[in-house]
């Protein structure tokens, strides 16, 4: 395990969001994004809560903002190096950001995140 401060560890999120494609980026709002430190032996690397823009009906008004949360131990525990956290924190936060899209689990893994 490889220790990265909470401050570069949410630089790494910071620039994994700004690098989605335009038009994703465009399309990406009323989200939180959060990091939490979360447990060393989770599974769990991130969590998309909320309501998937393809789930959406015309009644989807006034809510809270959706949220995404990315597990800062699990991820520092499953990496050696600054560059596998950075790697790491990248496909977690697109795999989180594509559940928001609508996008299930099976076809994130088909596609590397």
């Amino acid at each position: 395990m490889i220790e990265v401060s909470e401050e570069r560890f949410e630089e790494l999120v910071s620039e994994a969001l700004d690098s989605l494609p335009p038009e994703f980026a465009s399309h990406f709002e009323n989200v939180a994004v959060m990091v939490e430190n979360g447990s060393l032996d989770s599974p769990l690397l991130g969590l998309y809560q909320g309501v998937p823009l393809t789930k959406r009906t015309l009644g989807y008004t006034g809510v809270t903002p959706d949220r995404i949360t990315i597990f800062r131990l699990p991820i520092l525990a499953r990496s050696s190096t600054e560059a596998e956290v950075k790697e790491q924190v990248r496909r977690t936060v697109l795999h989180e950001v594509g559940h928001y899209f609508g996008i299930g689990d099976r076809r994130l893994r088909e596609l590397g995140w």
